[in-house]
């Protein structure tokens, strides 16, 4: 949206400083700010926004169908979301995700679990190019596993972030890893070669500070206490490798680039069949006792897809850990999703964020703080506008001109939007990355954002590149002369 000339920098920050008002005072209000508070705050916000949009000449017809076209944009990763919550249920009943908390237990050392966790995430989302796939999979039963350890939930799900979006930003089976590229002009796997050069020295020093904080973890008696827990676990599901089929047909039919939905929804099915195949006992108690297997298999497949599901075993860790909410469990999610693209539309629509990056655009002088910049700007595209590809798309196009003007390649370019973009929108509680993340996982977006090293080193390593770049090229400048 072109910028509206009559609206002030003044105008066009108030809505956001009155956000973030709001969202300060409802993390000292309200338990759960995400049970409804920062709805409502984005609401507002967005209404403020309207007001000043509409004073300024914007038709109320042109507001709505920016907001109606962002929230379309945001309905691939709300569907998305749902089928994650039903597959998280059908796994738990099948007990897919107690064998890999099981299994798991036995081939992790506790000291070395998160490393363990970065590696294993990144693997898996390298091979699927999908941070929300890999987490929603395999990363809640490594959340399993560092819960019955004794790991902290934060810094669990600190280190499954960070080596999920590993994988979001280097693979080329990736959305945003080709996003990135088409809009900086170049191809993929020359963005791909020039992430590497930020990428691998962020990755080492995550890798770096979670063996630390391995090493000098206190586990307490917690290692001593995971044959108690796989007891339990035994008592209630029947552990067999055979489960790992499951997951490993999703993985397969992921990488040979088969849609995220339909992959997930087979994914979901499959749990539902295993569950029935392999834990009739499971199904019995959750779909109440005395009626017949196949009305019971009926009721449980369905309640594990769409509402709570809640198994009890003799062990209150393992309780903690077998309980899901299906799609049910996704609806604040969605709602937090929905009211940020309601403010990120207002915001687009009568042009205020154009305005506010203007400025940033002119301080740019030199190539540092160019990148620099670019940065900010797409962090706050991701806080502002709540959507990763909204904070890759619109940076990109506005930044393009002034790369070429410096004489820089368009790789540089993609390779800062993938560090900053694609990095920052998971750290940000209202976007959807963030909100879902925190969902999945059941850990609020600020518990775990001090642990995910990844995604907080690859913006500064991006900065720290083209500053030292420049060093370098005025040392030997000199030198030559």
């Amino acid at each position: 949206m072109p910028e509206n000339k009559n609206t002030s920098l003044f105008e066009a920050l108030l809505p956001i400083l009155f956000l973030i008002g709001l969202l300060t005072a409802n993390v000292f209000l309200f338990d759960d700010t995400l049970g409804g508070a920062n709805q409502i705050a984005l609401l507002l916000a967005a209404s403020l926004g309207g007001i000043i949009v509409s004073r300024n000449g914007q038709s109320w017809a042109n507001t709505k169908d920016h907001i109606v076209k962002t929230i379309g944009s945001a309905m691939p990763s709300m569907l998305i979301l749902l089928l994650i919550g039903s597959l998280a249920g059908t796994w738990m009943i099948s007990g897919v995700v107690p064998a890999m908390i099981y299994y798991g237990m036995d081939i992790i050392n506790p000291h070395v679990f998160l490393i363990t966790a970065v590696i294993v995430c990144a693997i898996v989302s390298v091979a699927t190019g999908s941070s929300w796939s890999t987490i929603a999979t395999i990363g809640i039963a490594l959340l399993g596993i560092g819960k019955a350890i004794g790991v902290n939930d934060a810094i669990t799900a600190g280190a499954i972030i960070s080596g999920a979006y590993f994988g979001d930003k280097i693979s080329p089976l990736s959305d945003t890893t080709n996003l990135a590229p088409a809009m900086a002009g170049t191809d993929l796997f020359t963005h791909i070669r020039y992430m590497f050069y930020t990428t691998v020295p962020s990755m080492t020093i995550t890798l770096i500070i979670f063996a630390i904080i391995g090493i000098n973890y206190d586990f307490g008696t917690s290692i001593t206490s995971t044959e108690t827990v796989k007891a339990a676990i035994e008592e209630s599901f029947n552990i067999s490798p055979w489960l790992f089929l499951v997951p490993a047909i999703l993985l397969t039919i992921i990488i040979l680039k088969m849609p995220p939905l339909p992959a997930l929804m087979i994914g979901s099915l499959l749990g539902g069949l295993f569950a029935i195949i392999f834990q009739p006992e499971t199904i019995q108690e959750v779909a109440g006792q005395g009626i017949s297997l196949v009305k019971a298999s009926y009721i449980a497949v369905m309640q594990a897809m769409f509402g709570d599901v809640q198994l009890t075993t003799t062990n209150s860790t393992v309780n903690a850990l077998l309980s899901t909410s299906g799609m049910r469990g996704m609806l604040d999610t969605i709602w937090l999703i929905l009211s940020a693209m309601v403010f990120g539309g207002v915001m687009e629509a009568g042009g205020l964020l154009t305005r506010i990056t203007r400025p940033i655009m002119k301080m740019a002088k030199s190539t540092g703080a160019l990148v620099t910049s670019t940065v900010g700007t797409c962090i706050f595209f991701n806080t502002t506008a709540s959507d990763q590809y909204i904070s890759i798309v619109v940076p990109g196009r506005m930044f393009k001109k002034a790369y070429e003007e410096k004489g820089l390649k368009p790789e540089v370019l993609s390779r800062t939007l993938e560090d900053s973009g694609t990095m920052t929108s998971v750290l940000i509680p209202w976007n959807t990355c963030g909100a879902t993340q925190s969902r999945i996982l059941g850990v609020a977006t600020f518990d775990y954002l001090p642990y995910a090293f990844f995604n907080i080193i690859s913006p500064l390593m991006s900065i720290l590149f083209a500053v030292l770049k420049i060093k370098i090229r005025r040392f030997k400048d000199r030198n030559n002369t």
